[in-house]
């Protein structure tokens, strides 16, 4: 009788399917996948794919994501109600309210954002390339939605008058700068990377700050053997794989149950009965895709 394992292996060829599985997600999970990586990063490289199925383990503002780049194929969600809490502080009506407020602002918003979200702003980001995107938009007044650590962040590094949504990721509000004080304590020479979702008092005692693609060239790239991370400690289990000489340090409170839903057995099911497939209408869809243009566009 075939592995849980082996019979995802078997059905993704059957059905020429892509698994894609963010680095929060279980290590088993990251383990079959065909990618690892962050959000818009795995959705871009599924769209160059030529599979007919693409299976995204993490949650649901990805999966999206991965439908808005391939309209024409399958994008399965192996658990539907994997909402990231951060994604569900703004919604599209809100946005509309916000720029009610400030008629002469452009909407600014962070990848980790509902299709419907993305269909009321002028541009995305990514926590890699928030800065360069805020800095190119022409008007002075920015809304940056939905993140306030990411958007204060921004705000410090560009002359925009940056107005800030009161959205957050749990997780990351979670880690203190007294987290990060007490681990130097343990690891004095240890240096910090930290992901700009992290309160201010953090990136500022951090030596590198950045998404979790940068997490793993930093942690490539550093002479130090202890590196502690701020960020959800499912990174972990990717840093060690790639870096078995390095020990890395995290928060053990840091933890989405949200992005540990997904186990082999969704994943099985998913493609098993090709469901939990990811539905945006016409009208969203291309409404979303405009901000996303604007971003991949821009050099």
């Amino acid at each position: 009788m075939l592995s849980v394992t082996e019979r995802i292996a078997v059905l993704k060829k059957e059905k020429k399917a892509v698994i894609l599985a963010h680095n929060y997600c279980l290590p088993e999970v990251q383990d079959i996948a065909d990618h690892v990586g962050d959000s818009l990063g795995l959705s871009v490289i599924a769209s160059r794919t030529d599979a007919d199925i693409i299976v995204f383990c993490g949650v649901t503002f990805m999966a999206e994501s991965a439908k808005l780049l391939s309209p024409d194929r399958t994008v399965l969600i192996p658990e539907i109600n994997a909402t990231c809490p951060m994604a569900s502080m703004c919604s599209a009506e809100q946005i509309k309210d916000a720029k009610e407020c400030h008629k002469d602002a452009c909407v600014v918003g962070y990848i980790n954002t509902t299709a419907s979200a993305k269909a009321e702003m002028d541009v995305c980001c990514t926590s890699s390339n928030a800065i360069k995107v805020v800095s190119s938009v022409k008007n002075d007044d920015i809304i940056f939605v939905p993140d306030v650590n990411l958007g204060t962040y921004v705000s410090s590094k560009t002359s925009k008058n940056v107005i800030l949504w009161n959205g957050y990721c749990p997780v990351h509000r979670s880690i203190t700068v007294q987290n990060i004080i007490d681990m130097k304590a343990k690891y004095p020479y240890a240096k910090v990377i930290a992901h700009p979702e992290c309160c201010t008092d953090v990136l500022n005692i951090a030596d590198e700050i950045g998404s979790t693609e940068r997490m793993a060239e930093f942690a490539k790239s550093s002479d130090s053997k202890d590196i502690i991370v701020a960020t959800e400690v499912g990174m972990k289990y990717r840093l060690m794989k790639e870096n078995p000489s390095k020990r890395f340090h995290f928060i053990d409170h840091a933890l989405c149950s949200v992005m540990k839903m997904t186990t082999l057995s969704s994943v099985l099911r998913a493609l098993e009965n090709v469901e939990n497939k990811v539905i945006i209408d016409k009208f969203t869809a291309e409404r979303a895709m405009i901000p996303l243009k604007r971003m991949i566009e821009l050099k």
